[in-house]
């Protein structure tokens, strides 16, 4: 980058992420504030941040961001979408500026004691980057020499919503004063006076500003350094020593007390777009489809789906997002913040956004226990169940059943439900029913050549007599919840084998096992195989379960994950490379984390500590997919992390949950509060999709409605699976509050 060579000091880029951008209702919500929303380009605000002072680095810094935990997701996903690399400090509440710097100043002062750090919001659009760049090198020099550099912008006009800054003199110069936002008369007298507009950057070095927070904030440096994570990754969670920070801006805890401040002069173009004016002005705001009449003017933003029309109108913002609308003058667009105080006051979840996770773990968990004990698995095992104990594939939210086919998964998924349903003392006929089940499925789905057939009628009439690997998978899985379950376990572990030596047939010679189908090469058999396998292996620990479980991981490790990005892959050709054109892009949200599960308890098993660092990149990866205005995990992603179906069903979200709570057993201080958190949020976007009967929703559209067709009996497999995790996580983290009832 020309305009800094000869740098002498390393300069650390921060960006903060704090503020809601009330003004900005109802786009901007503190579920989605407006530094993570395209308002002027195709960029987000805090992507063209990133972008613009990420070249400063050049000599040896580090960008560094600064945000909430709850938007976590918003900035790993945004930043890989650029390419860029950070060091994200996540803080676990909210206080203020000068904590936030702080901290940031203590980990830069950590790894580069002379490191100079760049403050700026996240949230203001500058379209210049390079003349935002070219002051930085002046700047830099002087904050090195252990003065505070804040940057005032030249006014293009008596604005009144911004802060001022008076200088002494022109130049680098001290500051007279700082100055809160004037009138309008008053605003004319500063600019006439040659006062600038406060951009709220500044360039100071980071032990310097510690220093000076030791003389004016102690208990805000002292907070700041104790918050420092003993990790290095690149994510990191500041501990609760955060949370004992005094909640203070940085001007008043350093910028109106110190000797140490200078201001320089800088003329690139600057909005905070503090408002919907303010976007306006900029001429690039309006989004989505707008119908209007000649002669209309104004500000129009509509939801993906939604249509505005206007007629005789100007001077107006109409913004239409799906659960609320603004009509406004752009005159009084500064009022909407108060319009947002009340709506506050009368709808909470309007105001903040759709993601606003409440009800405490231990509730929600509670909840889920009485609803599945209570609702689903009466339901399933009643007008679920056929006259001859096969199980039916969907119930109508209605209560209506059909029984035209049953698919050999259903019929076995259906079977570990129950058996693990009695291992966890439900107290319903799990014995019946699983026994039942698995007698019919025996007598109408096992082919001569051992392995069981995809499809019949309710009659036993074959339908489809393929044999897919995911059947088979599904049916080990089933034989040996029923055997750890104490129903007929001799019985179960001989199908079992025989079923495995079965599998020989579907042998590839580059390893692993041919599925059947458009897709023979795949990753997501081989996960339900793996998942069997480890189920037989704690039935009987040493025998030809594990080494089938090492050696599907070891597949999974050599061709299923890209060894670069560190995502899983789902479709392959016979030499197990990715398959050609979009087949092979495809990355599953669900998947990852369903993997990372995987992964985490195999790792534990073997002492293997690839694998659990594995699981830790395959859940970050899937955290990519989660859409931050549904709460929910979405269904497909391409291989460059971009959204390919934006759709969301019930699966993906008890894999978020199953992860989130394996990961957090093991891991520690801000990691570990994190997890637990997502655990929250992942449990309840669950229980979004759950139904007061027992029944369920399974396909969530962008818009946040569900598609309206039967719940699947498919899905119960995913919620017990979910189910036995929090059971098992609550045994090793006391921080979830909820003992889940012991088995009579």
């Amino acid at each position: 980058m020309p305009e800094m060579q000869g740098a002498t000091v390393a300069i650390f880029p921060v960006i903060l992420c704090g503020g809601a951008g009330t003004r900005l209702w109802p786009a901007s919500r503190p579920a989605r504030p407006k530094q993570f929303i395209d308002f002027v380009s195709d960029l987000s605000l805090f992507q063209e941040t990133a972008s613009r002072v990420s070249p400063l680095t050049v000599d040896g810094g580090r960008l560094v961001v600064v945000a909430g935990a709850p938007h976590r997701s918003f900035i790993v996903e945004q930043l890989a979408a650029l390419g860029l690399d950070a060091v994200v400090l996540l803080e676990p509440e909210g206080r203020d500026s000068a904590p936030a710097m702080a901290a940031a100043a203590a980990w830069i002062a950590s790894v580069a004691p002379d490191g100079v750090a760049l403050f700026v919001a996240s949230d203001h659009h500058i379209p210049d980057d390079a003349a935002f760049r070219a002051p930085m090198k002046a700047a830099a020099e002087a904050a090195g020499q252990g003065r505070i550099v804040t940057f005032g912008i030249r006014p293009t006009d008596p604005s009144s919503a911004y802060g001022y800054i008076h200088p002494e003199t022109t130049g680098l110069s001290p500051v007279r004063a700082f100055v809160e936002k004037p009138d309008r008369a008053r605003a004319e007298a500063y600019v006439r006076d040659g006062y600038l507009w406060n951009s709220g950057n500044f360039m100071v070095r980071a032990d310097v500003l510690l220093a000076q927070l030791d003389s004016f904030a102690p208990e805000v440096s002292a907070a700041a350094r104790a918050a420092l994570p003993d990790e290095t990754s690149a994510v990191m969670m500041l501990t609760d020593a955060f949370r004992h920070a005094p909640k203070i801006s940085i001007d008043y805890a350093v910028m109106e007390r110190s000797d140490r401040i200078s201001v320089m002069p800088v003329d690139y173009r600057w909005s905070d777009l503090g408002a919907w004016d303010a976007v306006q002005a900029l001429g690039s705001g309006d989004r989505g489809d707008w119908f209007a009449t000649e002669g209309d003017v104004g500000l129009v933003r509509a939801a993906k789906g939604m249509i505005v029309a206007t007629a005789g109108v100007s001077n107006i913002a109409i913004i239409a997002e799906p659960d609320a609308v603004l009509v406004c003058s752009l005159d009084r667009a500064q009022e909407v913040k108060g319009l947002v105080e009340r709506i506050r006051s009368a709808s909470p979840a309007h105001a903040h956004g759709a993601v606003a996770v409440s009800g405490a773990w231990a509730d929600r968990a509670r909840s889920f226990d009485c609803w599945l004990r209570l609702n689903a698995l009466p339901i399933w095992a009643t007008i679920g169940v056929d006259d001859d104990g096969g199980f039916r594939e969907t119930v109508q939210l209605s209560g209506a059943v059909s029984s035209e086919f049953r698919r050999a998964r259903v019929q076995t998924r259906q079977a570990y439900v129950y058996a693990v349903a009695g291992a966890a003392g439900w107290a319903g006929p799990w014995r019946t029913l699983v026994g039942r089940a698995l007698e019919r499925f025996e007598a109408t789905n096992l082919r001569p050549d051992g392995l069981y057939r995809t499809r019949v009628a309710s009659d036993g009439a074959v339908l489809d007599d393929s044999a897919s690997l995911y059947d088979q998978a599904f049916a080990l899985f089933a034989f040996a919840a029923a055997a750890s379950a104490g129903i007929a376990p001799d019985m179960m572990a001989e199908r079992a084998r025989a079923l495995r030596e079965a599998l020989a047939s579907l042998r590839v010679p580059s390893g692993g096992w041919r599925e059947t189908g458009e897709h023979p090469y795949q990753a997501n058999a081989h996960m339900h195989l793996l998942e069997a396998c480890l189920a037989w292996e704690a039935v009987e620990p040493d025998g030809e379960w594990r080494a089938m479980a090492d050696e599907i991981v070891a597949l999974a490790r050599r061709a299923f994950i890209d060894s670069r990005g560190g995502f899983l892959r789902e479709f392959f050709d016979a030499e197990w490379r990715p398959a050609s054109g979009e087949d092979g892009r495809l990355v599953e949200p669900g998947h990852q984390f369903e993997w990372a599960w995987l992964l985490t308890r195999w790792g534990r098993l073997r002492g293997e500590a690839w694998a659990l660092e594995a699981a830790v990149r395959l859940y970050d990866i899937g955290a990519r997919g989660v859409d931050q205005t549904r709460g929910v995990a979405m269904d497909a992603l391409n291989d460059d992390l971009s959204v390919r179906s934006d759709q969301a069903r019930l699966w993906p979200q008890t894999e978020r949950l199953k992860a989130a709570l394996i990961l957090a057993e093991a891991a520690e201080g801000g990691r570990r509060n994190l997890l637990v958190d997502d655990a929250r949020k992942a449990m309840a976007g669950l229980q979004g999709y759950l139904e007061p009967s027992g029944l369920w929703r399974d396909k969530m559209r962008a818009d946040g409605s569900f598609v309206d067709e039967p719940a699947p009996a498919s899905s119960l497999y995913h919620i017990m699976v979910a189910y036995e995790q929090i059971r098992a996580s609550a045994a090793v983290l006391p921080e979830l509050g909820w003992s889940p009832v012991a088995p009579s």
